[in-house]
């Protein structure tokens, strides 16, 4: 059923979504195993929350529970090399790959490059600037036959944010910083909420009674830019490629029918959810969305979340504040930061109901 939290519609500011967080409290490392995470479990009509550990998910979620997570698989995305000419340091971020085979990237680099210039990275990957676009973003031009995927895979690197160690990565991310049902390459970031799964988390939900749907977002830069207007509303969020093929919105649409809860596992399968129901019914679409949530918003097709512990100031901290309540979410944070629950990517969980 939709949800509306009345008298939050507008005049929110940035600040409203700040919160001083202990710089301990950052997750360096992610639990091992997965599941042994800890679980803040927020009940929005009580208005009060548990502690649990998210091994517990599956007896926290009601029989006939529809849960859908996101498939995106992160690529090895971060780049780092050196300018040909000079030997100055040259770092990358690839976003994408362009209809005539060359990328666009995210670049930092000391001195001003020119079209034209090579730099080399990784194992000796060469690519050609080709022009300079907004906000920092090049066109290159890779100097191989070879697909983007094995390109990437071989000359790139984990793109761990700044905020774990510095983003360097260790042989140990290649896998953790990836969910065990990723499936489609894409992603320039990992779709968190979904790390604290395994085998055994999916095996007793299914014990339970509790099914899942794949959808596809591949989480890019927009999602994870800081919020810099004064009002939320300036805000502009940046589209990313999302699907939610028709089976599976004939999935949801019979267990909206069933009036069973569905439970988005992330902040980027809320969204894809969201688009999808904006008309009030579940519908296929492939394709950009931009969709930014925020309070005030009527939410149609999430009935529960599952969800990170997120960045102060970001668009995600205001989708989950839009979901459950701006003030219950301060106080949930204030109480997992009481609690030292790890926060971010590597960080706890939580489940809002």
């Amino acid at each position: 059923m939709p949800t509306r939290h009345v008298g939050e519609e507008g005049g929110l500011r940035t600040d409203d979504f700040d919160f001083h967080l202990p710089p301990e409290l950052v997750a360096q490392q992610p639990v091992e195993p997965r599941d042994r995470s800890r679980l803040l479990v927020v009940d929005r009509q009580a208005g009060c929350w548990r502690h649990h550990t998210f091994a517990e998910l599956p007896t926290l979620l009601p029989p006939g529970a529809v849960l859908t997570r996101n498939n995106t698989r992160v690529v090895p995305a971060r780049l780092i090399g050196h300018r040909e000419a000079t030997g100055g340091k040259w770092e990358g971020l690839f976003l994408r790959e362009l209809p005539d085979g060359g990328w666009t990237v995210l670049a930092t680099t000391r001195g001003h490059p020119v079209p034209g210039e090579r730099v080399v990275v990784g194992a000796e990957l060469r690519l050609t600037l080709l022009s300079k676009n907004d906000n920092g973003q090049w066109s290159v031009r890779p100097e191989s036959d070879e697909p983007t995927a094995a390109l990437l895979e071989r000359h790139g690197q984990v793109p761990l944010p700044p905020y774990i160690r510095k983003g360097r990565e260790t042989p140990e991310d290649r896998l953790r910083y990836q969910t065990v049902y990723a499936r489609h390459p894409g992603a320039v970031a990992a779709p968190t909420a979904g790390l604290h799964f395994t085998a055994e988390v999916f095996e007793e939900l299914e014990a339970r009674g509790v099914s899942w749907i794949d959808v596809t977002l591949h989480v890019g830069l927009g999602t994870f830019r800081p919020i810099e207007s004064e009002q939320i509303e300036e805000h502009v969020l940046h589209a990313e490629w999302a699907e939610l093929a028709e089976n599976e919105a004939s999935l949801l649409r019979q267990a909206r029918a069933r009036g069973v809860l569905i439970a988005a596992i992330g902040t980027t399968s809320a969204r894809v959810l969201e688009t999808a129901a904006r008309e009030g019914e579940f519908r296929a679409f492939a394709g950009e969305t931009a969709l930014y949530i925020r309070p005030g918003h009527i939410f149609r097709g999430v009935d529960a979340l599952v969800t990170n512990f997120h960045l102060p100031r970001s668009s995600l901290l205001v989708l989950v504040s839009a979901f459950a309540g701006v003030e219950l979410i301060r106080a949930a944070y204030a109480e997992a930061i009481r609690e030292q629950y790890r926060f971010y990517s590597y960080g706890d969980a939580m489940l809002i109901l």
